[in-house]
């Protein structure tokens, strides 16, 4: 079932690149000072969520595919759990990403670092449902 296994990769890929995030680039920035702090997250965040978002949407697609061709249930799972993260976005992170998007990256923010360190542990959310995504298309993997 090859809908099925490019759904897996690329869950695991989306999920990979949530735990670098969470693991190596979040850790790693917040030892910057404040500013550099802001000054690194603006375009990081910018670069990662097209780059999440698209993966993301391409695993649901491939998931759904999967799902319809061997009408496994794990399937179907795997792929409204690698779509998730855009709503968790949308309706739980946007305001602490728009606030932070919004800063002046040149001026002192004193407010930036724990909006980044909120930010983080929203992000890890977002891992989460990454690892229970491929989770699921590995399972489903396995039934057909």
């Amino acid at each position: 079932m090859l809908a099925g296994l490019l759904a897996l990769a690329v869950a695991a890929a989306f999920t990979g690149a949530a735990v670098y995030v969470s693991v190596a680039e979040q850790p790693a920035r917040l030892t910057l000072d404040d500013k550099a702090l802001l000054l690194e997250w603006q375009p990081s965040y910018k670069r990662g969520a097209a780059m999440q978002a698209s993966i993301a949407a391409i695993a649901c697609l491939l998931g759904l595919v999967a799902w319809w061709q061997a009408g496994s249930l794990a399937y179907l799972v795997g792929a409204v759990l690698i779509i998730l993260p855009w709503p968790w976005t949308l309706i739980v992170m946007m305001a602490t990403n728009k606030a932070l998007s919004a800063m002046d990256a040149a001026a002192i923010n004193p407010q930036a670092r724990a909006l980044i360190v909120r930010w983080g542990n929203m992000h890890l959310v977002r891992a989460a449902l990454g690892v229970l995504a491929t989770l699921a298309f590995l399972w489903g993997s396995h039934l057909t």
